[in-house]
């Protein structure tokens, strides 16, 4: 009988919340997963920690003060790669065979795309990747015959229901959102939403930018961009349903009207180890479902009247090309604006429009054009 395959995994973004529960399924399933490299962009203090834990060889610190002090702790046969170009030399010089990328932001891109043309398996948790170039990622993912592994709970769900079927047996991809802290406000009350108010997500503990993305609901529009690449669906398959207590992690809606959801509580370690040790199911410590103690389980239609990012992502989508690059670039200044203090809640969504509504889409661009139109949205957001 044929041994199970023993991951060697890359972490870019080691230190963020997908990259700690990363490092605890390597410990809870150390036959099937092995860290190989880590990266971080500052904190030195905590990818110490993780070194001495997972005794990796390789890391990446991408700021340059960050770097020079992880060098002056790490001991002198660990390797430090530095800046954004640190990202793809570390992806070159390890052994992984899968990168798992867990940066916020555009710099998780480059190291995807060589980790693809290394005929690295990638693992996907930053958004950026697919929302920005789906079309080269997937392409190029499919010239190399590599995979693409979601590790989003919603994605990850998606692809555990669909099992390779073919796109065509696709109704819909139902995305399930908790409606984060403002589900139930009215669009006056989120006129006058606070910073601490807008930080208290109800069910996931996450980095600042997601989680006020998840309050926009920017997160799930996103998302929506995501499964229409990872999945090869049209956008006007995708949809989203709010569903409060985050125990559907997401549903797929067959041709014949048959709906497949998967289920789990509420831990990021569940859609990681799955990526891991795909297509096999591994024996763990992760906490069962109880049906008895759920009680009930609520869905209700997302209010895109009163959280337009829904709208906004749908059209970004549908038109595609540079435009989805706008509006991610877009939302992540605005949001860095609202954070901090220069701009009100809803003025995330207004901005994210008018800079929607000023670009002249490129269609099929090459990654340059991309960066281009990142950083073109960048500067136009709060003019």
């Amino acid at each position: 009988m044929k041994s199970p395959r023993r991951r060697k995994v890359l972490v870019l973004g080691s230190t963020g919340s997908i990259g700690t529960s990363a490092l605890k399924v390597a410990k809870d399933i150390p036959d099937r997963m092995e860290i190989v490299g880590l990266a971080a962009a500052r904190s030195v203090e905590a990818l110490v920690a993780q070194v001495a834990e997972t005794g990796v060889k390789q890391v990446c610190v991408t700021d340059a003060a960050s770097a020079k002090q992880a060098r002056s702790l790490l001991p002198a046969d660990v390797t430090v790669f530095d800046g954004t170009r640190g990202l793809v030399d570390i992806v070159q010089a390890t052994e992984a065979d899968l990168v798992l990328v867990a940066i916020v932001g555009v710099a998780g891109l480059a190291p995807a795309l060589e980790a693809i043309e290394l005929g690295k398996d990638l693992a996907v948790a930053s958004k950026e990747i697919l929302v920005m170039a789906g079309e080269a990622v997937m392409s190029a993912a499919q010239r190399k015959g590599v995979l693409v592994l979601p590790v989003d709970s919603e994605h990850n769900a998606i692809y555990q229901c669909l099992e390779g079927r073919d796109p065509a047996q696709v109704r819909r991809l139902i995305l399930t959102a908790s409606g984060g802290p403002f589900r139930q406000a009215s669009a006056e009350d989120l006129e006058n939403v606070t910073l601490e108010q807008a930080l208290k997500h109800p069910t996931w503990t996450m980095g600042r930018k997601i989680t006020i993305d998840s309050a926009t609901l920017f997160n799930k529009g996103l998302e929506m961009i995501e499964a229409r690449w990872l999945f090869g669906v049209p956008m006007n398959r995708v949809d989203v349903i709010v569903h409060p207590q985050s125990i559907v992690h997401s549903m797929v809606e067959f041709v014949d009207s048959s709906v497949l959801a998967q289920l789990s509580h509420s831990d990021m370690c569940f859609p990681i180890q799955y990526a891991v040790t795909w297509p096999d199911r591994v024996v763990n410590t992760l906490r069962p479902l109880n049906f008895a103690e759920l009680a009930t389980l609520q869905f209700e239609a997302p209010r895109e009247d009163v959280f337009p990012a829904l709208r906004l992502a749908r059209q970004a989508g549908e038109i595609g090309g540079t435009l989805p690059a706008v509006l991610n670039a877009a939302n992540e200044v605005a949001v860095e604006a609202f954070l901090n203090g220069r701009i009100k809640f809803t003025a995330i969504w207004h901005h994210v429009e008018k800079v929607m509504e000023k670009h002249q889409v490129m269609a099929h661009p090459t990654l340059d054009q991309l960066i281009e139109a990142d950083g073109w949205a960048r500067g136009m957001v709060i003019q």
